[in-house]
């Protein structure tokens, strides 16, 4: 094998030229290999075809590789990226030293590369390691690949399971849907079935029940009514009800399932949650409910004498909500600020701070992400983490340093965007907050809810149990902005308005609408806008100061078609490499898809490709400055980011966004998500598309309700009268 034109990671589809007996030129063989590298020998079974477009092919039924036995082979082989730190530099001088015996020297005798120039203890110890673990992983490949399926997550498989991977997964095979990133159920299904593990099993349907009840998750469900979640597996599954209902009891049993009876709108149903999310909505709301009691950590104070003095610190005068919600802060152990933009959220934020802090409290300030913590701390000029670096992830327990028997250190706690909370991240927080502390929760409880399961702010709100300060009066500065006025406008279910038709100059206005009905001309007017218009009117940057937000993944307006088509226009060319679908090019602009303690990264964080090494097979990012190293084979980690998912920019703001809105989105298409893309822009917001889409989702309130409990639990865990402070009303003013 003289070159590998193509390979794909997922299907193992692949293009390969071929020095073949008999023949003077290169031979391409097509076929499906679940590994391919250059210097391979490769035997092929399968038939000639004339192609019209590229000429005479063998198409192979079958391939099958073996390592190379000519100096030359084992040289290209080495240099191809085999093992990790070996180049074509190094495969030479290791050639030259061991001839075709260097196969057998890195795998028996790895001592023995310390002869080489350039190979110390570390480097060999290093390649002897990658050299074992990629015979591991070629094993897995092989293995995955025999029963049909995709080999791109062999490395997560090895990394999860280790040299025990391939007997893991033939005991059970629907584990990997739960254990590996990017392996579903219906991947583990297919390798299943090649096992001879029968559609109607007892371990199918209980893994097809467990697999069904997760991907409601995914729509931020905690638990679903028990009867459509039986009749939704059984089609998932395509066997009997009966075989479903028997799982259920079974998973029920094995306490992997909870029982409880919900209100779905329609009277009490049975319903069903997993185990892990009953456990983390019932403490959540104990703790809620039992952090109230007890003396707030303020020592008692003039509340109206400590504004007065804020104010006079600050030079900004508090309106009278404001007031209640630092009086309420000043006396309330738990409760939560909410409102849109431009309602004062930070200056409050801020008094509470500096209140606190003069009398001697050590105040803790978090949030959900980087750039939201950041936000908080340049606003308060006060250090601000990330919930997750808060909590610090402890790789030995597998699970969070900070908890109930171990409580983080501070007096008053105040968690900024709690929209994105999930049910399990809320509940991992609080329990890690002193139960002598005070909590103030503050977002805006109209945006998307967590990406996560669960409906926590509002639920917390809904219940009556929590005091609230619902914020309502829109300040005047804040008022001059299109940006702001629209969004309260697209919250109460009227059109945004439009000053300007087209993009003049920065002074005149801050909200534009930019029509295009055909979604080809609106891909065309986005990328002109990103690469050309709003830098050269606006001065923002191209890359870092304008965001794109789509309502969906796929389709031409879709975040997949728009990365491509940004990244040719911004980033053209350079050093790159392919996998799992993307292309990264050093400059490239990623988000983190996943959060990732090992590297201390998390789900929604946002950096720049720096740098490619092909040697050691690692790509690097950095985000804020700080650079982070992914083995190529991690890469499934990492997405282009000039354009994201409205959903994924949660917690973000940015200089300027530009959304597109076309009935291509229909199913999208809501109120909720349109008002959280308009708040994501700072300075300047621009639509593309359609007013009849814009019109479509400033209508739609989307009526599909999480299945939750928290708000139910709240309620029953005390018998105590709605607490002060709650407002129900999303338009009354609220009484403190």
């Amino acid at each position: 094998m003289e070159r590998v034109t193509f390979h794909s990671d997922e299907s193992g589809f692949c293009v390969l030229r071929v020095k073949a007996r008999g023949h003077r030129e290169l031979v391409t063989i097509i076929g499906t290999l679940p590994e391919v590298r250059a210097g391979e020998y490769v035997q092929a079974k399968g038939r000639w075809r004339l192609d019209k477009q590229y000429g005479q092919q063998f198409r192979a039924e079958v391939i099958e590789t073996t390592p190379p036995d000519t100096v030359e082979g084992v040289e290209k082989y080495l240099a191809s990226g085999l093992i990790k730190g070996i180049g074509p530099v190094l495969a030479s001088r290791l050639v030259r030293a061991f001839g075709q015996r260097v196969f057998e020297i890195i795998d028996r005798d790895p001592h023995n590369l310390t002869y080489v120039a350039g190979i110390g203890a570390t480097r060999k110890a290093k390649i002897a390691a990658a050299w074992d673990e990629q015979k591991a992983i070629r094993e897995i490949m092989v293995f995955l690949h025999s029963h049909k399926v995709s080999t791109s997550r062999a490395f997560r498989v090895f990394k999860a399971y280790g040299n025990e991977a391939i007997e893991t997964v033939q005991e059970d095979p629907y584990r990997l849907a739960g254990d590996i990133r990017g392996i579903g159920f219906k991947t583990a299904d297919v390798i299943a079935e090649s096992l001879g593990i029968s559609k109607q099993s007892d371990l199918r349907a209980r893994a097809g029940v467990e697999y069904a009840l997760q991907e409601l998750t995914s729509q931020g469900h905690c638990g679903y009514g028990r009867d459509e979640l039986v009749e939704m597996a059984a089609k998932l599954l395509e066997i009997p009800g009966e075989i479903i209902t028997s799982a259920v009891e079974h998973l029920l049993c094995d306490g992997r399932l909870v029982a409880h009876t919900i209100d779905m709108g329609a009277g009490p149903v049975p319903a069903v949650f997993l185990a892990n999310l009953d456990h983390s909505e019932g403490s959540l709301a104990s703790d809620l409910i039992a952090r109230q009691s007890g003396p707030h950590p303020c020592p008692s104070i003039d509340v109206a004498k400590a504004i007065a003095w804020v104010q006079q610190k600050t030079g900004l005068e508090l309106a009278s909500q404001q007031r209640r919600a630092v009086e309420l802060a000043c006396r309330s152990k738990a409760m939560v600020i909410t409102g849109g933009p431009g309602v004062g959220k930070t200056t409050i934020i801020n008094s509470i701070v500096k209140i606190m802090r003069a009398k001697g409290l050590t105040v803790v300030l978090a949030a959900p992400t980087g750039r939201a913590a950041k936000r908080m701390s340049e606003a308060t000029r006060t250090s601000a983490s990330t919930i997750h670096r808060l909590l610090v992830f402890d790789p030995k327990r597998g699970g969070f340093r900070h908890d109930a028997s171990h409580p983080l250190s501070g007096d008053v706690f105040i968690i900024d965007e709690a929209s994105m909370l999930d049910v399990t991240l809320a509940w991992q927080l609080i329990r890690a907050i002193p139960h002598e502390a005070a909590l103030v929760l503050v977002g805006d409880v109209d945006q998307l809810p967590s990406v996560g399961p669960g409906c926590v702010l509002r639920d917390i709100i809904d219940s009556g149990r929590v005091p609230v300060c619902r914020l309502t009066e829109v300040f005047r500065q804040a008022a001059r902005s299109a940006i702001v006025t629209n969004a309260h406008r697209i919250n109460q279910g009227r059109m945004p308005t439009f000053p300007l038709e087209k993009v003049a100059s920065p002074a005149e206005t801050d909200f534009y609408m930019v029509q295009a009905d055909d979604p080809d001309r609106a891909v065309e007017v986005l990328r002109a806008l990103v690469c050309e218009h709003i830098p050269a009117k606006f001065g923002f940057d191209r890359v870092d100061g304008i965001q794109v937000l789509s309502p969906m993944q796929r389709g031409v307006l879709g975040c997949r078609n728009l990365n491509d088509v940004l990244q040719r226009a911004l980033n053209p060319s350079g050093p790159a490499v392919e996998r799992f679908g993307w292309t990264f090019r050093v400059g490239d602009k990623v988000m983190q898809m996943v959060n990732d303690y090992d590297k201390d990264v998390f789900n929604g964080d946002i950096g720049r490709v720096a740098g490619i090494d092909e040697v050691e097979q690692e790509l690097t990012v950095t985000f804020d400055g700080r650079p982070v190293k992914y083995d190529l084979r991690e890469l499934d980690e990492l997405h282009l980011c000039y354009a994201t998912t409205v959903h994924k920019s949660q917690g973000s703001e940015y200089p300027a966004v530009v959304m597109p809105v076309h009935t291509q989105h229909y199913v999208m298409l809501q109120r909720n998500l349109l008002y959280t893309a308009v708040t994501r822009g700072r300075k300047l917001v621009v639509m593309v598309g359609t007013k009849k889409a814009l019109a479509i989702a400033v209508r739609n309130m989307d009526a599909r309700r999480r299945v939750t409990m928290l708000k139910q639990r709240l309620q029953g865990a005390a018998d105590e009268p709605v607490l002060p402070g709650y407002n129900a009303g999303r338009d009354q003013e609220n009484v403190t």
